[in-house]
């Protein structure tokens, strides 16, 4: 199986365990962190599939477009959420699969 093949099965199964973590939808709260687990896992543009398919399902008066997506994943990157934001995450996506790396 090639990189290209194994790829879409790791965003599939990122994309189901955060269906699953989240089966009404990512609070507010939960957007910077989850995003900052993501980008530690995923490529930048995998990391906007993601966003883009759990927001999707939001109730937003406006979507949430790729700009804004990039631009949340640039302010992750400058500044990380405090240790128990990411923490909070990553116990709910540990409970439905997501394997957690050590950072």
């Amino acid at each position: 199986m090639t990189v290209e093949q194994q790829q879409p099965t790791f965003l599939a199964n990122v994309l189901d365990w955060l269906h699953r973590g989240y089966p009404e939808g990512v609070p507010r709260k939960d957007y910077y962190p989850l995003l900052a687990l993501l980008k530690r896992s995923l490529s930048e543009d995998e990391v906007v599939q993601a966003a883009q398919s759990i927001l999707r399902d939001g109730d937003f008066d406006t979507p949430v477009t790729e700009d804004q997506i990039r631009d949340a994943i640039r302010d992750v990157i400058e500044k990380e959420p405090v240790a128990d934001e990411m923490n909070q995450v990553a116990g709910r996506l540990a409970s439905v699969g997501w394997p957690l790396e050590k950072h």
